[in-house]
């Protein structure tokens, strides 16, 4: 079943088209990758599919309902939800306070005593770290978090954006192994990554962008031994 389907998306900055025509979807249980380099368009799609800008034109259904034009909270309630680029917690809060922020929606509330125990079984060492200020986090411990938080909101679609931005090579292993396990948790994932093998590898299917246009899809193996793929964003 096609959870989400996107029908030519187009996003503009003042006179600048950021996004031409763009159209994918996502079945249910399924991790969707989209790679480009960077200013293609990726973080401006998840931007319009949270609410975050109004698009110019176009159509994006989840389970079957237009979102385009709801407001965050409204999408949130939907039950789509962001782990966004940079992470944006709020420093001066608890982790536990971040977590609870998570969760203010009508579909989440009743069940974040629960679900803050799932993502603290999921993320140990912030069952560790509860009691601490987020900004005293390393870094790798604040992308966890920011992930906590947004499952806390119970989402049927997590989008991910940039998660291994800023992170050291080990602890970027981490961050995509722990996507891994959400996917085999059967969690329905959309991923923007400019660490374009690890997107690929994990993808049930791809989709490259550049300038604002989608330039080839398939599945994330196929894609990775794409000839075009492998000339222009894996250096081999």
């Amino acid at each position: 079943m096609k959870l989400l389907e996107v029908s030519d998306l187009r996003v503009s900055y003042g006179e600048a088209e950021v996004l031409k025509g763009v159209s994918f979807f996502i079945d249910e249980g399924w991790l969707i990758s989209i790679v480009g380099s960077n200013g293609a368009g990726k973080t401006t799609i998840m931007k319009a599919l949270t609410g975050l800008v109004k698009p110019t034109s176009g159509s994006a259904k989840f389970r079957g309902r237009e979102i385009l034009g709801l407001g965050p909270h409204q999408i949130t309630e939907a039950g789509i939800s962001m782990v966004p680029e940079g992470r944006r917690l709020f420093p001066k809060l608890t982790v536990t306070e971040n977590l609870i922020m998570g969760a203010y929606n009508k579909r989440a509330w009743p069940l974040w005593k629960q679900t803050i125990e799932d993502v603290y079984d999921l993320f140990p060492i912030l069952r560790e770290r509860k009691e601490q200020t987020a900004k005293t986090l390393s870094g790798g411990e604040a992308q966890m978090l920011a992930i906590g938080r947004a499952l806390m909101a119970k989402p049927e679609l997590l989008l991910f954006d940039e998660p291994s931005l800023g992170l050291a090579p080990k602890i970027v292993e981490v961050i995509f192994e722990t996507i891994e396990g959400l996917k085999k948790r059967g969690v329905t994932l959309l991923l923007v990554e400019q660490h374009i093998g690890h997107a690929l590898r994990l993808a049930d299917w791809a989709y490259v962008i550049e300038n604002g246009k989608i330039v080839a899809d398939g599945e994330g193996r196929q894609l990775e031994e794409n000839d075009y793929v492998k000339q222009h964003y894996l250096a081999v």
